[in-house]
């Protein structure tokens, strides 16, 4: 498929495309302007702006990794620089430490995250977050609005901080968006919102490293990916993120079941349900 002059002047972002939500991912960055790119094996990696981890199982995500060859490209395209967004699952992969049960992961983000944290299914649902008062860079100040609300289900909870992270929302008390260098994660789904203000976000990272202006009008899907063996182009070599700074672990308080939150809440609606998303 030839692109178009604007498909080709919109950064291309690769979503981790082996099980989750990755097409929900995909729907919401075309909203937001950009090209994206079904990421099933390592050539896919070549030439992308940034990378998205979707939500979705992360277990059945690192056993269809090894077996597909893409757990080391994965962590190094990880480790490059470019702007990484990880939802749900995809934050579970970059934790430091997982719990419920322990499983491994990259260890890029310095969290300790719980599987399944905010309860089961019947516990998921639509929350307000708090993210007009915290402590971040004046640059993230109001680049998310008091109200934001964030769907949960069958989420991972942050239960410790291990040294320098920005929190961007909590959800009564709880850190559920942070962001380290290039690394940005969410406890909850942000792409099943139209526009919601996280994508967006994310979305302005990915224009500002990849110094593109936002194009109008929405790009389609890059149509067949890189097979292996045949390489897109690689773009400009990014530059290695340094390692999260060792600390004294941030206990985040008790974890108490989502029933018991005060925040407002809807239940997740049949096409959330139909993602089949969990920790």
């Amino acid at each position: 498929m030839t692109d178009t002059t604007n498909m080709e002047a919109a950064p291309l972002v690769g979503v981790l495309a082996l099980q989750g939500d990755f097409a929900d991912h995909q729907e919401a960055l075309h909203a937001c302007g950009l090209r994206t790119r079904q990421v099933r094996a390592a050539a896919h990696l070549q030439g992308i702006d940034a990378l998205v981890l979707p939500g979705g199982e992360s277990t059945t995500m690192l056993k269809l990794l090894r077996v597909e060859g893409l757990f080391g490209p994965l962590g190094e395209a990880l480790q490059s620089g470019i702007p990484v967004m990880a939802t749900c699952a995809g934050l579970i992969l970059l934790a430091e430490q997982v719990e419920n049960p322990a499983q491994q992961s990259y260890g890029l983000l310095p969290v300790t995250v719980v599987r399944n944290g905010y309860g089961r299914q019947f516990h998921s649902g639509t929350f307000e977050l708090e993210c007009g008062e915290l402590d971040c860079e004046p640059s993230l100040r109001g680049a998310l609005p008091p109200g934001m609300t964030g769907t949960f289900i069958r989420a991972p909870r942050i239960t410790a901080i291990h040294g320098a992270i920005t929190v961007l929302a909590r959800r009564d008390g709880d850190p559920v968006l942070v962001q380290k260098d290039h690394l940005l994660a969410a406890c909850f789904h942000p792409e099943l919102s139209v526009a919601h203000p996280v994508t967006m976000l994310f979305a302005d990272m990915v224009r500002a490293a990849a110094g593109k202006p936002e194009q109008e009008g929405k790009p389609e899907q890059e149509g067949k990916p890189a097979q292996p063996g045949k390489p897109a182009q690689p773009g400009k070599p990014q530059k290695q993120s340094k390692p999260a700074q060792p600390g004294k672990p941030e206990q985040l308080g008790n974890q108490e079941q989502a029933s018991n939150h005060r925040a407002p809440a809807s239940r997740v609606g049949p096409r959330e349900a139909a993602t089949g998303t969990t920790s």
